[in-house]
């Protein structure tokens, strides 16, 4: 079986399966490195996702850099897929790190929106994940806009315009 982003729509059961393997993956790497948090276990919209929590957000602000949740996302999926035999778009959030992107990649699309109304036919915004790219699409269509997804791989990124 190859595992393509194409794979087939998945069952809400193997996307609790994905859950229950990434929390336990993510169970062992938190106790490696002796930081504590609570897991919590979700299955939205076609895919997993898992929350890491702490009642001191101190313990996770190491983790909860965008990046190094990008790392740890992938590096679960990696040991989801491993298990499953399944490409998994599992999605990690470590301490709300997903509730900030999300008002980050706002005002990227308020910023870009700025740029329109200043006369630009249409702004760039960075390359980013396919999920970013998503919500970016969701918020600048909320706003009345429209966007694309242009290029391939890690360069893919979003082009707003007018409607």
């Amino acid at each position: 079986m190859t595992l393509t982003p194409e794979t087939p729509d998945v069952t809400d059961e193997q996307l609790e399966q994905e859950g229950d393997i990434a929390a336990d993956y993510l169970e062992e790497l938190l106790d490696i490195a002796d930081i504590d948090g609570d897991l919590a276990l979700d299955v939205r919209a076609g895919r997993a996702y898992v929350s890491v929590e702490a009642d001191d957000s101190g313990s996770l602000s190491r983790l909860s850099h965008p990046d190094t949740v990008q790392a740890l996302q992938e590096l679960t999926r990696l040991a989801v897929q491993n298990r499953t035999g399944r490409f998994s778009r599992l999605i990690l959030d470590i301490g709300g790190s997903r509730e900030q992107r999300q008002r980050e990649l706002e005002r990227l699309v308020d910023l870009a929106i700025e740029r329109l109304d200043e006369g630009a036919s249409q702004a760039s915004l960075p390359p980013m994940s396919s999920y970013e790219r998503k919500l970016v699409h969701d918020v600048a269509s909320a706003r009345g806009f429209v966007s694309e997804s242009y290029g391939e791989g890690a360069d893919r990124h979003t082009v707003i315009s007018r409607a």
